[in-house]
């Protein structure tokens, strides 16, 4: 019996994940993906956008291993669905961003290494390490976490199902 590496069982959730998460938007208009319908801030557009930033932010974090903040990290913007958004674009950027986070985690050696973290406001006083595991760990717990987010808002949008579209 043949068994999978650990990379590619842990990818193979994430990717779950982000398809689970790909439901919640089906078949909507950019006005539809911008609404919110709960008494959050969240959005679909905005939960995608989100997502899209954070794939993107964790994987430099990743590969780069400098320490360093990346553009856009901090940036508050990234949770919501510009007027100038669409809804096709922050899907292929989401898309992008997939592919990107998925050659670099092939690319990995060691999921035991360690990188440090960059600098936050919220940031502990001494440095930051975290495994190249626990990083994929964490975009994958984000991912989950904002898919049920997701599957909330579209259930109050237009009573869309996500588990009945599986």
């Amino acid at each position: 019996m043949t068994t999978s590496s650990e990379k590619t069982d842990l990818l193979a959730a994430f990717a779950e994940q982000r398809a689970l998460l790909l439901i919640t938007v089906r078949g909507l208009t950019d006005a539809q993906a911008a609404r919110r319908t709960t008494v959050s801030e969240l959005t679909l557009g905005g939960i995608v956008k989100h997502l899209a930033q954070g794939e993107e932010t964790w994987t430099q974090i990743m590969t780069k291993g400098d320490g360093e903040l990346p553009d856009g990290m901090l940036d508050m913007g990234q949770y919501r669905m510009a007027a100038d958004d669409t809804l096709p674009a922050l899907l292929e950027r989401y898309a992008r961003a997939a592919r990107a986070t998925e050659a670099a985690v092939a690319a990995l050696v060691d999921l035991d290494a360690g990188v440090p973290l960059p600098r936050t406001p919220w940031s502990p006083p001494e440095p930051e390490y975290w495994s190249l595991r626990r990083i994929l760990l964490h975009l994958i717990r984000e991912t989950a976490q904002h898919a049920g987010h997701a599957d909330i808002i579209r259930e109050a949008l237009d009573g869309a199902s996500s588990t009945a579209q599986r």
